[in-house]
């Protein structure tokens, strides 16, 4: 906004405001509730910790970034449910220890869990939050586990470090709803396409095996005829397929652990959500 040739213009502002709406409402975001726009420069940090005065931007009236943020509700993560921390990374250090945040439930030294997929029985022997060993870390911290019963070399970014009374599913196949962004070349969307999956700390290599239906990006209401294929902007379900387990949840049960990307060439392709596991799957 800052720019010379912009200099703050609310023209330029509407501008930016009507291309981007209809786009976000595409990607599934509820524009008035969960979207809010506002003018900053982020090089010279104007309108960022503080409100911009009248002389820059006489037509603003709302927050500045910082205030923008405060006032956003942070989602409710359950301390007392089922364990969830997908690992990021994972080094040897007097034992294995892996790296990652906690999604769900709380951990504490000395507990007993499953290191998913590959469904290895494990025990907590410390705890760390930044370089301080903890008693016990809830959902939303970012921890370093100490543990014993598994090596290193067994862990793949991707795992989960799940309760053994709960674990997490693993699956190679699920249903899913995608919004189709922008297929490269304006290629086609249909049983066969591959791409790659992004879903937490997951990164696999995937196909689409099937297309279930389309959905009326107005209505959000399932379409009656068949789908074949699709193009760029269509909302699609569809069975996704991988080649290795891989640890998710349903978004409508764990939106952390349920939403992802499909990357084809380093662009994204596709946002979507995790809808069905199929029946039979288990831990």
């Amino acid at each position: 906004m800052d720019d010379p040739t912009v200099n703050w213009s609310k023209e330029r502002y509407d501008e930016i405001e009507s291309k981007m709406v209809p786009f976000l409402k595409l990607s599934g975001y509820n524009v008035k509730k969960d979207v809010r726009f506002l003018p900053i420069s982020g090089l010279l940090g104007t309108n960022m910790k503080t409100r911009m005065g009248k002389a820059i931007c006489p037509w603003w009236n709302g927050p500045c970034l910082f205030e923008a943020l405060d006032a956003i509700e942070v989602p409710l993560r359950d301390p007392k449910g089922p364990f969830r921390m997908p690992i990021i990374d994972k080094f040897k250090d007097m034992g294995t220890v892996v790296m990652g945040k906690v999604e769900s439930g709380s951990v504490t030294e000395g507990d007993s869990l499953l290191v998913m997929p590959n469904k290895t029985m494990v025990k907590v022997l410390a705890v760390y939050c930044d370089e301080n060993k903890v008693r016990c870390a809830g959902p939303g911290e970012n921890v370093r586990v100490r543990l014993s019963g598994i090596d290193d070399e067994d862990i793949l970014s991707g795992f989960v470090l799940s309760s053994v009374a709960r674990p997490i599913t693993a699956v190679t196949e699920f249903d899913a709803q995608l919004q189709i962004l922008e297929l490269l070349d304006n290629a086609i969307f249909t049983a066969g396409y591959k791409a790659v999956l992004h879903i937490h700390a997951v990164v696999e290599e995937c196909e689409i095996v099937q297309l279930l239906q389309q959905i009326d990006p107005k209505t959000r209401k399932p379409m009656k005829k068949k789908v074949l294929f699709v193009k760029n902007g269509a909302i699609v379900v569809c069975r996704v397929q991988v080649n290795n387990l891989i640890c998710i949840e349903k978004f409508s049960d764990f939106a952390q652990l349920g939403r992802f990307t499909l990357r084809t060439e380093g662009k994204t392709v596709a946002v979507g959500k995790v809808m069905e596991l199929p029946l039979g799957y288990n831990s």
